[in-house]
């Protein structure tokens, strides 16, 4: 058995720590963190497989969809627990981590073996374009509450769950123009000889689905030990959101991305990267908002602090003219994770 599936052993380790030792925070904290390589690879096979049989386009969303479920369920119960500012540093942070770190480390991995890596570049605009929208939309709500002064807090909620709306249909839409309409435009740059499917299409999903329910568990054991640990290193909320909570619920798409990018599938692993962060700013975050008005104690809004919507423009604007080409290298990649760092040190600092 392979070393990577050996390591799954450490899930049930996590599991019992966190029923049998839930007062040593950081040892459970360190353990989810390590159940989430392991588990990581096992989505990034299975969706490597489903993508063989059913090609680069689907297969990203598969992946994207599965590999979101831990942010979905963080925060689900951040947003249970009345926590918004966790609820909103988390989709913050997955965005940033999908769009400039797992982007990046992509392009490094595959430009390493391949000098120049090519994909659509109209299936590329296509999604910066949402990634625009999404930036759109997470600015107004805190132009409005900087415009309109104290009377903003009395309608905010409303303007964000009205927005959320508009979002998730717009996401649908989004779906029925990459997977119906214009199908054809949104296939891969260049034919690629692919290799046979060493599993079969229910192999592949039931591992998909099981190692996806396992990422949303040990991700929620995660958060529930991740306060006190943070605490524990001096680490500010803020800064947890927005690196640590989602470099370790975005290593699934990280690990997927990587891989297809090692192998010279760039249309998968930009697919992966921004169709990720895509569907965390259109699907994931309105959902939320609009579960909290009868989920929460209280409703979830759209209104992001400053950095974050600093973060979020930065981000979008460089990975809109990196991937617009539909050409990119390893340099490339590393001005990604460039900003990713600058970015991060800026919140560490920050306190």
């Amino acid at each position: 058995m392979k070393l990577r599936y050996l390591l799954l052993a450490i899930v049930p380790v996590t599991i019992a720590a966190h029923y049998l030792a839930p007062e040593r925070y950081t040892l459970v904290f360190a353990l989810a963190l390590a159940s989430m390589i392991p588990l990581a690879r096992v989505l990034s096979d299975s969706t490597e497989e489903l993508s063989k049989h059913c090609g680069s386009t689907i297969g990203a969303l598969l992946n994207v969809t599965f590999g979101n479920a831990g942010e979905l369920v963080i925060g689900f119960f951040a947003m249970r627990q009345g926590l918004p500012d966790v609820v909103k540093a988390s989709i913050t942070g997955s965005i940033l981590v999908n769009l400039l770190l797992s982007l990046g480390a992509s392009m490094i991995a595959g430009g390493v073996r391949h000098k120049t890596l090519t994909f659509n570049p109209f299936a590329a605009r296509s999604r910066s374009t949402m990634l625009a929208l999404a930036a759109i939309s997470l600015v107004f709500p805190a132009a409005y509450r900087w415009l309109a002064g104290p009377r903003a807090l009395e309608h905010e909620a409303d303007l964000s769950l009205e927005f959320s709306v508009i979002l998730l249909i717009t996401y649908a839409l989004g779906l029925l123009f990459s997977l119906h309409t214009h199908r054809q435009l949104l296939a891969p740059a260049e034919t690629i000889e692919e290799d046979h499917p060493k599993w079969s299409v229910r192999t592949s999903l039931l591992l998909l689905a099981g190692s996806a329910a396992l990422i949303g568990w040990t991700g929620e054991i995660l958060v529930g030990s991740l306060e006190e640990t943070a605490h524990r290193f001096g680490l500010s909320d803020l800064f947890v959101g927005l690196v640590v909570v989602a470099i370790a619920g975005n290593a699934a798409e990280a690990t997927s991305a990587v891989r297809a990018a090692m192998r010279n599938r760039m249309d998968l692993s930009v697919g992966i990267a921004i169709g990720s962060s895509i569907q965390v700013a259109l699907f994931v975050a309105p959902a939320l908002v609009v579960a909290s008005h009868w989920l929460a104690p209280r409703p979830v809004d759209l209104v992001f602090t400053p950095i974050e919507l600093l973060a979020l423009v930065v981000a979008i604007l460089m990975t809109m003219q990196i991937a617009g080409d539909g050409e990119s290298n390893w340099l490339e990649g590393v001005q990604l994770i460039a900003v990713y760092l600058l970015l991060a040190v800026t919140v560490y600092t920050m306190g």
